[in-house]
């Protein structure tokens, strides 16, 4: 999960941050009180996402845990399924740290075995239910489960698949291996092994979303996942039994299974899940579950603001929200709106061993982090950091853009990716500032705004140099998409022959039953964005491939970038800064190919 906030005003002034940490007083005593407790765990202290759920449910028995469509569980009752199902995996032999794959669509039976799982002391591998093909091959291939549990509708799905995994498969009510025939049978204590797992051990499997290339696994500990419970849950949402923090989110994701799960456990307040995200239902079904909070993603923020509006709009019980990529452009207009009160932007990646979040309830930041990070100056044509004569790392000023690197120390370990030792090693910077020192590289260019606290703006490789300047591709995103006509767009760099750098190229999804007029799209951009940023073309599509947490997947698109033989979507280019964009005919395209003509 990664935040997607650009903060227009470039940094923090003292008076900001002063008055909203004279708002923040009241929760003073449980913020300090929360970061004492994620100083001090350490990988070695007992615990697990298992042991937190029953120490919940012994305390909070009747307390309302999971709210769904179907059905609503308590602590007790949720705990003692979990029980069931995870001496049933230990009857039929999974094994400490072993992996079990889990292919559902969000619901109750899902949490249950990630549960179960986990109280065993085993790994649950969170498959995404909108793979399949080889896609799927490759992530099963990845995590190596003994045993996979799926629910029924995928049976098919995972039939050519069986070779892959040891063990089999399993449906929840019916499948190759009779494991669900042990559950009505099995004792509902909880399992002996619980209290012995520890903190450092891992819980889940992630697999990343792969928007540049086939997903990788990375390992989420206990310990992440509590961290996440205490510094979300606690320390910012301040979660109480009165609330209710509604998920649309795919929990084969952390965003939705490590920050709304873990702050809802550790918090013994309720959570509500639904199958999948719908614009038109979202206001609704929180109504349905009274909630209180709710967690996103940018995208979702996007769709959500494109439905008609209400008069209702504002009547949502809603007291806070948690998440991350609000871009910049749409955060005063979805709070006003929807009259938000406080708006928990966050900054985290799956294998990352660090996180931000805006607790002091800022505007257009990811907020801060008490862990140790540096943010060092980048060098955007080698796409490397820049190193000074002894070869260090240098860092940033207040208000610059740089490369962010979090530290790896014992209260910030790096757990990495599964089975790919080179990953790992091309995510960590050794010798950074001082001999011996070691630094996670995020991937991901941000602001520093001052007083700790971050903006992001751009992934490395996102950003791209044209005529010697650096551009950010959220930047032209959040101006190109305030053009009327406009419901999607997504930036990025193209080469072009005889050209350094690369140019810009925006891939548009208009609004149904639009026409592209390249003209009035020219005239609106062009007075909102410097000449070197301005996208040299342009593509219309239907619709853009999404993963399943809305992000765009750009890899294919910069693959194709503008070749009339592999694209039929309309194409237009700006040659001409006088006459706007025009079609990009055969004849334009080999004049660019060849040289003859050149982008301004």
């Amino acid at each position: 999960m990664r935040g997607n906030t650009n903060n227009n005003n470039n940094t923090i002034s003292f008076g900001e941050l002063a008055h909203a940490i004279w708002r923040f007083l009241p929760k003073l005593p449980q913020f300090v009180k929360a970061l004492r407790v994620l100083s001090g765990a350490k990988k070695h202290h007992q615990g697990s996402t298992g042991y937190y759920l029953q120490q919940a449910a012994a305390q909070y028995p009747e307390r309302v845990f999971l709210k769904t469509h179907t059905a609503t569980y308590t602590y007790g009752e949720f705990n003692q399924w979990v029980n069931q199902l995870a001496h049933a995996l230990n009857r039929y032999g999974i094994q400490r740290q072993e992996c079990v794959g889990l292919l559902f669509h969000n619901s109750a039976e899902q949490l249950a075995w990630a549960f179960a799982v986990n109280k065993i002391g085993a790994v649950a591998g969170m498959l995404n239910p909108k793979q399949q093909g080889d896609v799927l091959t490759h992530s099963i291939t990845v995590l190596q489960p003994k045993l996979i549990v799926a629910a029924d509708e995928f049976h098919d799905v995972l039939r050519p698949h069986a070779a892959l995994c040891p063990q089999g498969f399993t449906g929840t009510a019916a499948g190759d291996v009779c494991l669900t025939e042990l559950i009505p049978n099995e004792p509902c204590d909880n399992p002996a092994i619980t209290a012995e797992l520890t903190l450092g051990e891992n819980c889940f499997y992630m697999l990343t979303s792969g928007t540049t290339g086939l997903p990788k696994a990375a390992a989420m500990t206990h310990l992440r996942w509590y961290k996440a419970g205490v510094g979300f849950g606690r320390m910012t949402l301040n979660l109480t039994e009165q609330d209710t923090l509604y998920s649309t989110l795919p929990l084969c994701h952390n965003t939705a299974l490590s920050i709304a799960l873990s702050a809802t456990v550790l918090t013994a307040s309720c959570l509500a899940v639904v199958d999948r995200f719908s614009a038109s239902r979202f206001w609704q079904e929180v109504a349905h579950f009274n909630a209180t909070c709710f967690i996103y993603v940018g995208e979702l923020c996007r769709y959500l603001l494109q439905q008609p509006e209400r008069p209702e709009d504002a009547q949502n019980g809603i007291r806070a929200m948690i998440g991350n990529g609000l871009r910049p452009e749409l955060w005063d207009e979805f709070q006003q709106r929807y009259q938000i009160p406080a708006v928990y932007e966050l900054y985290g990646a799956s294998e990352g061993n660090a996180g931000f979040v805006n607790a002091f309830n800022l505007k257009r930041t990811v907020g801060f982090s008490p862990m140790t990070y540096a943010i060092v100056r980048f060098d955007h044509d080698h796409e490397t950091p820049l190193r000074d004569s002894r070869g260090r790392l240098q860092k940033v000023k207040k208000g610059e853009v740089g490369l962010l690197l979090t530290q790896v120390s014992a209260k910030a370990p790096f757990d990495g990716y599964t089975n790919n030792p080179e990953a790992n090693a091309e995510k960590l910077f050794q010798n950074v500032f001082k001999a011996g020192d070691c630094w996670f590289n995020t991937g991901d260019l941000v602001r520093h705004q001052g007083f700790r606290h971050i903006a992001f703006i751009d992934r490395v490789g996102d950003t791209f140099r044209w005529k010697s300047e650096n551009v950010a591709t959220t930047e032209v995103e959040a101006y190109v998409s305030r053009f009327h006509d406009v419901i999607e767009a997504v930036v990025y760099g193209v080469k072009v022959p005889n050209a350094e750098g690369r140019a810009g190229m925006v891939s548009l999804v208009l609004d149904q039953g639009r026409e592209f007029n390249p003209q009035a799209f020219y005239q609106f951009i062009r007075d909102k964005l410097p000449d070197y940023a301005l996208p040299r073309f342009i593509r219309l599509r239907t619709a853009h491939e999404l993963t399943s947490t809305f992000k765009i997947m750009k890899a294919q698109l910069k693959k194709e970038s503008f070749s009339l033989s592999q694209i039929t979507d309309p194409l237009y280019v700006l040659i001409d800064e006088q006459q706007g964009y025009q079609p990009l005919t055969k004849t334009l395209y080999q004049a660019i190919q060849s040289g003859r003509v050149s982008l301004p």
